[in-house]
């Protein structure tokens, strides 16, 4: 015989509803991130320039009247009037190397030099680079067909990326513009942080949150991107006016050796070597050697001024953000990266410190616990 009683729906509505709730949301968030999507590095890039810029501007702000707005108007200009110069040299140079390079592949006119006698020399290794070396500089097509193999993916990949720097400068200087409205609105912005922090996390780890965000977003851009930004700048501009070939090049090298911690001197030394093997010993390559080497060692005189404030991020984390925000997003990619990696970083160290709950929770009020 057939329950007469009637089926209940009520549990199974109310799971349908929430279904359909959580659908919606995730297809209205998929279109948002899919509208977003092509400003994702610009506003990233932005919001890391106005978070670290925004100490200087408030003390600017004092300056105007406590006026923010002018004080990151300032601070756009000089920026722009600072970066766009050297920046256009070193992307201007970095373009004809590559095209250069590229050409002189196709029409096989690279010389490689004969290896000098003494390589022959060399224990264990030097018979057969001497013998490889010498067949390579007397056969160019030879040396060709036997490096294209092996470089053709890499070399493919690294165009790419050096394809990349003009937009990558265009982007760097749209964010300055777009970090200087937000460091304008800088209050407003980090009322609103630490009110989404608080609505992630709670009451009471949502400003801690915020607070760690902003203090690795300022430790990583100052103490580390800022000081190889720096320096490439200061050993770029030296090797263009000095005429040195792919300065460009070498700069963008000399910008990856400083994020990630290695001397630049790695780059600077052998450079002043050629320039007095190439041109002499005169008065601009004396001053082109001092030059190119108190930049190369200026990461000695900002760390302690830069680094030090704060959180201390390990070297490695830094390390893969670079290559790994270069390989996904170009040039771009190489300030983003570190600096997301290690937000990511410090958060999920701070959510593995936080103390465990208690295995016995504390009684209900009212509850008998005879």
């Amino acid at each position: 015989m057939a329950d007469p009683r009637p089926i209940q729906f009520g549990n199974g509505r109310e799971l349908l509803d929430v279904l359909i709730r959580a659908g919606l949301i995730a297809v209205l968030v998929m279109s948002c991130f899919e509208i977003f999507k092509p400003f994702l590095s610009l506003m990233l890039w932005a919001v890391i320039l106005a978070i670290t810029l925004f100490p200087l501007n408030q003390r600017l702000a004092g300056w105007f009247g406590n006026r923010p707005g002018w004080s990151a108007v300032l601070l756009v200009i000089v920026g722009l009037a600072c970066l766009i110069g050297p920046l256009s040299l070193l992307g201007t140079s970095v373009a004809d190397s590559v095209r250069l390079g590229i050409q002189g592949f196709e029409d096989q006119v690279i010389e490689i030099p004969a290896p000098p006698l003494s390589v022959s020399d060399w224990p264990i290794i030097g018979a057969p680079l001497y013998k490889i070396w010498a067949h390579a500089s007397g056969d160019l097509s030879w040396a060709l067909s036997q490096v294209a193999p092996h470089l053709k993916g890499v070399s493919k990949t690294l165009l790419t990326q050096l394809a990349g720097i003009g937009s990558g400068i265009l982007v760097f200087v749209l964010a300055l513009i777009v970090g200087g409205v937000i460091m304008a609105k800088g209050e407003t912005g980090h009322r609103t942080g630490v009110a989404i922090a608080t609505r992630i996390s709670g009451p009471q780890r949502g400003p801690q949150l915020a607070a760690l965000c902003t203090a690795t977003i300022r430790a990583v851009a100052q103490g580390v991107v800022g000081i190889a930004f720096i320096q490439m700048l200061l050993v770029g501009i030296g090797l263009v006016v000095m005429g040195v070939p792919a300065a460009g090049v070498l700069a963008l090298l000399v910008l990856l050796l400083g994020i990630t911690q290695l001397p630049i001197l790695l780059i600077t030394l052998p450079v002043v070597i050629y320039v007095f093997a190439h041109d002499g010993v005169g008065v601009s390559t004396i001053i082109f050697a001092i030059w190119t080497i108190l930049a190369g060692l200026s990461d000695n005189v900002l760390k302690p001024l830069l680094l030090g404030r704060g959180v201390a991020v390990p070297m490695p984390v830094v390390l893969i953000g670079a290559l790994g925000g270069m390989l996904t997003n170009g040039i771009i990619g190489l300030f983003i990266g570190p600096v997301l990696l290690a937000v990511g970083y410090e958060l999920f160290m701070s959510w593995v410190a936080q103390p465990l709950v208690e295995d016995n929770p504390q009684p209900l009020a009212g509850q008998d616990h005879r």
